[in-house]
């Protein structure tokens, strides 16, 4: 148990499926998982483990911005010996021809922030763990799912004027979102894997945007892919 998780040591599996929104953890629980358990409500960061084809997998919320989802990444990996964390989250595209619900695997995450620096790494971008996006591409191929590859601008702000050329042309950035850097980070300090699979929420551009609900229900494709790729862990 940490501040921030009651989950006893050994009920939360190997692989953690990291969606931002409580209910969406409580989605995929509901409609994917058997014999799912609520293993941690503090803050209402809803934690489930339950079983997916025979697999044992948690699924367990981040919350929003690089703090939360340092936090809980941090302490999945430390104290519950996860070794697999894969984001499965929403982002805004930066690009005309990217759409609504495409899904983004993220090879690389960009920050403007100091998160990592804090910790003396100076690096602005991080890669992510290409043994889990090679599963990723894998169960993606399987269920005739496409994804786009490539960089995402992980940001400390939401309600911020972006200098969206600067992002695009000069940091080679896809989409913009706020967790993804943060994880790629503590998977790397603590020698864990992680990824991150995103659906498209929003278009910086057009303005064009889901509604609440349709974040939370209706990115099943991503969470189909995460899944499956979770079980060959």
């Amino acid at each position: 148990m940490t501040p921030h998780n009651e989950a006893i040591y050994g009920s939360i599996a190997k692989t953690v499926l990291m969606p931002g929104d409580p209910l969406r953890a409580k989605y995929i629980a509901d409609n994917y998982l058997t014999d799912a358990k609520l293993v941690n409500t503090v803050r209402n960061m809803f934690t489930f483990t339950g079983k997916y084809k025979g697999k044992e997998i948690t699924v367990m919320a981040s919350g929003i911005g690089m703090p939360s989802i340092g936090i809980y990444s941090y302490e999945l990996y430390k104290f519950y010996d996860v070794e697999n964390i894969i984001r499965i989250g929403s982002t805004g595209t930066y690009k005309m021809n990217i759409n609504l619900h495409d899904i983004i695997l993220a090879t690389e995450a960009y920050t403007d922030s100091n998160y990592a620096k804090l910790n003396g790494y100076e690096d602005d971008v991080i890669k992510s763990n290409e043994y889990l996006n090679n599963e990723i591409r894998k169960s993606a191929k399987n269920l005739n799912k496409k994804i786009i590859e490539g960089r995402v601008h992980t940001k400390d702000g939401f309600y911020i004027d972006e200098d969206v050329e600067y992002f695009v042309n000069h940091k080679e950035c896809l989409t913009t979102e706020m967790e993804t850097f943060a994880l790629f980070y503590n998977a790397v300090r603590l020698k864990k894997r992680a990824a991150s699979i995103l659906s498209v929420s929003d278009n910086v551009i057009t303005k064009e945007e889901l509604s609440a609900e349709e974040r939370e229900t209706s990115f099943n494709a991503m969470m189909e892919i995460a899944l499956d790729a979770a079980i060959r862990l």
